[in-house]
């Protein structure tokens, strides 16, 4: 059944709560003014995805808003699902470094000052290994303010990446000079883009207007400026499949798939299951990361207990040897 649109974000506001519920009667009492549905979406980012908004304003482009919505629903669902099987590949990770990182501050900061003392007075001449350990132990005791510093500094630090075009873009740059992490988000921005520009084009949007709706929806600034050169590009006569080709972000089986679209007539179509792809590689590399982590975490803590225990074996043994002779 039909429901005008104002009506509609009425009965959605009574259904939602907080933030949302608010969010949505501003849209609601913006759109009653004349603004486009998508543009009081916008005014609400941290709420309504810059994907989501894209979408939106392809359907209101198309005057086909029941299928915009539905695509959009579709949409979040798939994003629910790759990012709850990337969460819980990354879960037992993080737990595994938290207790590793709480096990060797315990030895540090409680456990090894007891020995320390021990140790000092026994006047014996101390192993290498422990006069390395008890040298470690005691530069980081004494920097331990700026380890309580750390908390404070990372939350400056999220709260410039999340608040600045200066903040993201350095992020961006640093998340690409990971080699691993590069890989990973090449192949999210290479789905992202594929994603929404297939969407969009589905929608009715002509490529160009597609490709600047997309621009304006993609989040990282680094993909935002090749999305503006790939359409400076396409718009000067380049096929899609060169311009994405020329790019460093994107994967090269982007370009591929792209350049299939175009000859079969179907780019749209070849754009959505290029999304699938790297959704789908986006997961495996994930997991892939997450479980060479949890080895490489245990040999990393194993052997930082080792030298600890190794060190301070080898000072008792010393020390019991000097006393019976």
């Amino acid at each position: 059944v039909g429901m005008p649109l104002a009506r509609a974000l009425g009965a959605a506001s009574g259904v939602a709560s907080g933030d949302v519920a608010a969010a949505i009667v501003d849209v609601r009492s913006r759109v009653e003014r004349g603004v486009p549905l998508a543009d009081a979406l916008a005014e609400h980012r941290a709420l309504f995805d810059p994907l989501y908004v894209g979408i939106v304003r392809a359907g209101e482009r198309s005057g086909d808003l029941d299928t915009a919505f539905s695509r959009l629903a579709e949409q979040i669902e798939r994003a629910e699902q790759l990012n709850s099987r990337i969460i819980s590949a990354a879960i037992y990770p993080l737990l595994l470094a938290t207790a590793g990182m709480i096990a060797v501050s315990v030895l540090i900061f409680f456990v090894l000052p007891r020995f320390v003392t021990l140790l000092e007075g026994s006047g014996a001449t101390l192993p290498a290994t422990t006069r390395a350990l008890l040298a470690i132990t005691g530069l980081l005791r004494k920097g331990w303010p700026v380890f309580a510093l750390a908390p404070f500094v990372g939350a400056a630090g999220f709260a410039w990446v999340r608040n600045s075009e200066e903040g993201r873009r350095a992020w961006a740059s640093f998340l690409l000079s990971v080699p691993v992490v590069r890989t990973l988000r090449q192949y999210a921005i290479s789905a992202r883009f594929a994603r929404l520009l297939g969407v969009l084009l589905a929608g009715g949007a002509p490529l160009l207007p597609a490709l600047d709706d997309t621009m304006e929806s993609i989040g990282d600034p680094i993909a935002k400026d090749e999305i503006a050169r790939v359409r400076a590009a396409v718009r000067e006569g380049s096929s899609m499949k060169n311009a994405v080709g020329e790019s460093k972000l994107f994967t090269p089986l982007l370009s591929q798939l792209i350049g299939v679209g175009e000859e079969a007539g179907d780019l749209r179509t070849f754009l959505v299951k290029a999304a699938d792809i790297f959704e789908e590689r986006t997961e495996r590399a994930t997991q892939r990361v997450a479980a060479l982590a949890e080895p490489a975490m245990i040999v990393v803590f194993g052997a930082i207990v080792a030298f600890v225990a190794l060190s301070l074996l080898q000072a008792i043994y010393g020390i019991n040897a000097g006393s019976f002779r």
